[in-house]
């Protein structure tokens, strides 16, 4: 209530949203709705707070996190998409409060109406000037990789945009490719680039040697192996240098990369069907490659 009294008060708002953390365990449904408005509004109205702007980040994610261990759907409107970037323009050289609001906005992004509001603010620009500024922040790019993946999937995509997320997550996965969580989420990026045909020609080479080594360094996570092994597919119904680089990797054939990796997770379908199927794509090179 004193939220909605005092909404122009900012000590108020922040009083409020601290002690607001404390109640959202036990939070039902209308009663996250509730706080999820209270705190995207305190957040627009003191846009200039910046210690009001992560301790309501922190909130939205302990929302969205509780509402997920409920099984429930938190709906937000675009203001709230538009607020959130609207504040990671402001407070764009601030690493700790871009740690909380990528990881929001990579949660947010899950959804198609989400993603499509994000679209129409044009917030890929903002996110890859954050990940070259905050290139050796692992969880920023985890997270920014993370929203590209569902705005690259996301009905309306555009693809001219997403091309120049390219050289920026290959980036992401050189600088990353021993921790295997944000190398997970650059290779899901990649591939649904990949999708999209953002990945121009005089890149297939560089992407596909990224990606054998991001799965050399990391063979045992079966999603990362799935999202390379769908990466690499869909480079070659597009070229046969990705064929080619594959089996004259100086690093070491790549044709035998993934047979030692089938063998470590044969036992799991889902990874076995993505590698037979990139083997599928393989054959039409014939000799090239088998």
């Amino acid at each position: 209530e004193s939220m909605q009294v005092f909404q122009d008060v900012e000590a108020v708002q922040a009083k409020a949203i601290q002690h607001l953390a404390s109640l959202v365990r036990d939070a039902t449904l209308p009663c996250l709705l509730t706080l999820t408005e209270l705190t995207t509004c305190a957040m627009r109205t003191h846009l200039d707070s910046l210690q009001l702007q992560v301790d309501g980040c922190r909130l939205l994610l302990q929302i969205l996190s509780q509402a997920l261990e409920q099984d429930v759907v938190v709906p937000l409107d675009e203001n709230v998409s538009s607020s959130l970037v609207e504040t990671v323009r402001k407070h764009s050289q601030n690493e700790e409060f871009l740690s909380l609001a990528c990881r929001l906005l990579m949660m947010i992004a899950t959804s198609e109406i989400a993603a499509e509001n994000l679209w129409k603010v044009g917030v890929v620009p903002d996110l890859l000037s954050i990940v070259r500024h905050f290139l050796p922040n692992g969880k920023i790019c985890l997270s920014c990789c993370g929203v590209l993946w569902s705005l690259a999937v996301s009905e309306n995509a555009d693809q001219a945009v997403l091309r120049s997320a390219v050289p920026v997550t290959s980036a992401v996965l050189q600088e990353h490719l021993q921790n295997g969580a944000v190398a997970e989420s650059a290779c899901s990026a990649l591939w649904a680039l990949s999708l999209q045909g953002c990945i121009s020609e005089d890149e297939f080479e560089p992407t596909t040697v990224l990606l054998l080594d991001a799965l050399r360094e990391n063979p045992g996570r079966a999603v990362l192996v799935k999202n390379v092994c769908l990466a690499l597919a869909s480079l070659l119904r597009l070229s046969e240098i990705p064929a080619l680089r594959l089996v004259t990797d100086s690093k070491g054939s790549g044709v035998n990369l993934l047979k030692d990796t089938y063998q470590l997770h044969f036992h799991n379908p889902q990874v076995v069907e993505t590698i037979c199927m990139l083997m599928k794509e393989m054959i039409q090179y014939g000799e090239m490659v088998i």
